[in-house]
């Protein structure tokens, strides 16, 4: 089985690290005959150049919810520059195992999922970083919406913790409107760092707040799950060009 080569941004805050660490343990335990490896875009070590060269038979597998700037070109030309030809895997999102990381990460925090009725009068605000790339952002309401329809919360909002708003509390104030008895944060990021603290400090007015997804269950099964799409593309591409 080809290793799994997994692309982080990175970042100065070391709890991103050792969230990636976590997650990456995770993949191992689940898969002990695949090889696991790391590499960062930015801020973390080793780069990209310093792990694919060690590599043989590898997929690269971004650590990103959404195909934004990141996942379209920076990943893609730091490979190049590397001089690296991996198959490149799909982002995360969407997937029904992300509903389902944000689901745990709610539970965690207090709220029962186990009863309709909670949830029926629960409104959430799906926290994201947001982005410049609209097809992105529209992305992220997509995934609201789906989370909306299959559990039935009484409402689901959508707020950026950078770019364009609305902002978290703009949010929490829209579900209020709408008549949620409940509201709840729920962070769409994968590591802690600079926007999940801008989000929990804008989230005091919530009567829950769940964490990041971080190194969940789901998380590691829905990378695994997108390295094996990409291994079978690969070996797929050459019947399809014969």
């Amino acid at each position: 089985m080809p290793a799994l080569l997994l692309i982080a941004h990175g970042s100065r805050d070391p709890r991103h690290a050792a969230t990636v660490a976590a997650l990456v343990e995770e993949v191992r335990a689940r898969r002990p005959g695949t090889e696991v490896a790391t590499a960062y875009l930015d801020h973390c070590a080793p780069r990209i150049p310093q792990v694919v060269g060690r590599l043989g038979d590898a997929v690269a597998v971004p650590l990103l919810l959404n195909r934004a700037f990141h996942a379209k070109h920076d990943i893609p030309a730091a490979l190049r520059a590397a001089g690296s030809r991996l198959p490149l895997a799909d982002v995360l999102g969407p997937s029904p195992l992300l509903l389902a990381a944000l689901d745990r990460r709610l539970a965690e925090a207090g709220l029962d999922l186990s009863s309709p009725a909670v949830r029926a009068r629960t409104g959430v605000v799906l926290a994201a970083a947001g982005s410049s790339d609209p097809a992105a952002d529209a992305a992220t309401r997509a995934v609201a919406a789906e989370w909306r329809r299959t559990r039935g919360w009484a409402a689901v909002e959508v707020a950026y913790a950078s770019a364009a708003g609305p902002r978290v509390p703009d949010a929490l104030a829209a579900l209020r409107s709408a008549g949620a008895e409940h509201t709840a944060v729920a962070p769409y990021l994968l590591a802690p760092g600079l926007l999940p603290d801008r989000i929990a400090a804008a989230a005091e007015g919530a009567d829950t707040v769940a964490d990041v997804l971080g190194p969940a269950p789901e998380i590691a099964a829905l990378l695994l799950e997108r390295h094996d799409d990409a291994v079978r593309a690969a070996e797929a591409a050459p019947a399809l060009t014969a």
